[in-house]
């Protein structure tokens, strides 16, 4: 059942309440329908040849579009939570925020840490005696994902299960997640599956899945505000359509003074996307381009969905019914969520900064205190992360992400031979790489020149918001060509691949109307893609676990001399 449009009259047959969720695609002549298109499932014959009738097949139609999105993240929970406590110590910047999040439980701020650059195996022998002090620390990102590992430290304690539970939980999470945004956004639950089965296979975000760091906690809230836009688009076209005449025979026709004058009603699902975007913001600065990407990309919505209600002028009609609200349910939700979030640090007397603006004047006079204190440290945090230009060994350029030109070690050692599971007669390896599966990503390089021809020369809506996913997490980056930055940083926008790369195999396969022939060649070439993927995430998964292999087999994955 599609997730926005009910009927309004008793369907009369089987047939008839298939077509009217969307379980069988009528002709679209009806500008409801080319509102809010159905889900186009099995026909007839497949029906005939699975020997279901069609109140079976509705329910089998309606049940798979939830059985087939589970079965995708059980598989993906499998292999994210497969040893998930290894290595037995802190890796990459996991010693900022492992600390940072246990500070958070103890303190309700960040407090002070000894030396916060070096892993201190010291804080896994003994939680209770960490060398944490309340003085206040100054950190370089809100504290929305510290929580968020907080909470898996909260329930597992101050060791490696516990930081990364709550890193494991969303990754898996976000591939459920993807399967039904993919779902409603292709009106294809095979596509919806699709997509979430790539991501659980690309080795960016299995890595950044098992780690506790922030980055995957911004693309899971950008990528639940995506989502709730989707929703919240279907559902306001669906009023729209509602409010159409409809003609003697039963089908709506646009209409000028209905497409200019309705209005969309309460739109939940947009407040909710505002709320997302704010948790996003509060993780890492950068959820803050999702917002206005995210804002710009719903009023085109609402401008096309009016244009085909039969508006004359569209833009207008947004302006009067839909900009206000849009900016009202988005940014202003969001900022309350953002500033809510630093509840700990406002209550704290110890905080970094906290009484910076406590009996100052001046003209920001009549603004409270602690939201002056608040901008004087963020903006102290903004000048240090614009001005972060320190030489890292695995820093990249935006220019060769799509193209995983630089990956990042995360962690690496060299066991001796005869030692620590090395049984070769050389030394073996055990690396943790931060890595794309090299298939996936070259071909979402590929699918993205696709899309871009649907968008621009087929007007293509979907391709157009996949687009705008990978845009918001990825052009904002070539802004800051003489900051420190890191490849890992593109998982905020892996999903929008994943998406890119199942729109395209889903042409490849053919439309619904090809011939029987054309459909199985298109399938086979599919699912020959899809299995080379595999194959390559299962090469690589040893560089991305860090499992003690030889050397030498280390060495012959490191395909190009970048990534070592």
């Amino acid at each position: 059942m599609p997730d926005g449009t009910r009927p309004t009259t008793a369907p009369r047959d089987w047939t008839d309440r298939l077509r009217r969720f969307g379980y069988a695609a009528p002709p679209r002549s009806d500008v409801r329908e080319r509102l809010v298109p159905p889900f186009p499932e099995p026909g007839t014959r497949v029906w005939e040849r699975l020997g279901l009738g069609p109140a079976r097949a509705y329910r089998v139609a309606r049940a798979m579009g939830w059985v087939g999105p589970v079965l995708v993240a059980l598989f993906a929970g499998a292999i994210r939570f497969r040893r998930l406590g290894r290595p037995h110590d802190l890796v990459f910047d996991e010693t900022y925020y492992a600390k940072d999040a246990w500070a958070l439980l103890r303190l309700g701020y960040e407090g002070t840490w000894p030396d916060r650059k070096i892993a201190d195996p010291g804080i896994l022998a003994d939680p209770q005696k960490v060398p944490l002090t309340d003085a206040g620390a100054f950190v370089a990102h809100p504290p929305t994902g510290k929580w968020v590992i907080a909470l898996g430290e909260g329930a597992f304690g101050l060791e490696p299960f516990g930081w990364r539970f709550m890193t494991a939980v969303l990754g898996t999470l976000s591939v459920l997640m993807l399967c039904r945004t993919g779902r409603r956004l292709f009106r294809s639950t095979v596509l919806g599956c699709l997509a979430g089965l790539l991501m659980a296979m690309d080795g960016l975000h299995y890595v950044m899945s098992r780690v506790a760091l922030l980055d995957l906690v911004v693309m899971f809230f950008v990528l639940a505000a995506f989502a709730a836009l989707l929703i919240d688009r279907d559902r306001a076209r669906a009023r729209l359509a509602a409010a159409l005449p409809v003609g003697s025979d039963g089908r709506a026709g646009p209409d000028r003074d209905a497409a200019a004058r309705t209005g969309t009603g309460p739109r939940p699902w947009r407040l909710a996307a505002g709320f997302f975007l704010g948790l996003a913001a509060s993780t890492k600065w950068n959820g803050l381009y999702f917002l206005v990407f995210f804002v710009i990309l719903t009023l085109l919505w609402d401008v096309g969905a009016r244009r085909t209600a039969g508006a004359r002028r569209p833009y207008r009609a947004v302006l009067r019914k839909d900009f206000g609200w849009s900016l009202l349910s988005l940014v202003p939700v969001a900022v309350v969520t953002y500033l809510v979030t630093w509840t700990g640090w406002f209550l704290s007397d110890d905080g970094y900064g906290r009484h910076w603006a406590d009996g100052r004047g001046g003209t920001w006079s009549w603004i409270p205190a602690p939201l002056r204190s608040l901008w004087h440290y963020e903006h102290a945090v903004y000048r240090f992360n614009v001005g972060l230009d320190t030489f890292h060994k695995y820093e990249s350029n935006p220019w060769s992400w799509l193209v995983l030109g630089r990956p990042v070690l995360f962690s690496y050692q060299s066991p001796k031979a005869g030692r620590d599971g090395c049984h070769t007669a050389s030394d073996c390896s055990q690396a943790i790489l931060a890595l794309g599966t090299p298939l996936l990503w070259w071909s979402a390089c590929c699918a993205l020149v696709y899309l871009l021809f649907r968008w621009a020369l087929r007007r293509d809506w979907r391709a157009g918001a996949v687009l705008c996913g990978v845009g918001a997490g990825y052009l904002p980056w070539f802004l800051y060509q003489d900051r420190t930055v890191f490849a890992f940083y593109a998982v905020v926008f892996v999903p929008y691949l994943c998406l890119a790369v199942a729109m395209t195999l889903g042409a490849l396969a053919g439309p619904p109307g090809a011939d029987e022939s054309r459909r199985t060649r298109g399938a086979v070439a599919a699912g020959v893609l899809v299995l080379l993927i595999a194959w390559n995430f299962i090469y690589f998964f040893p560089v991305y676990t860090g499992q003690t292999i030889p050397y030498a087999d280390w060495h012959a994955r490191m395909w190009l001399d970048t990534w070592i």
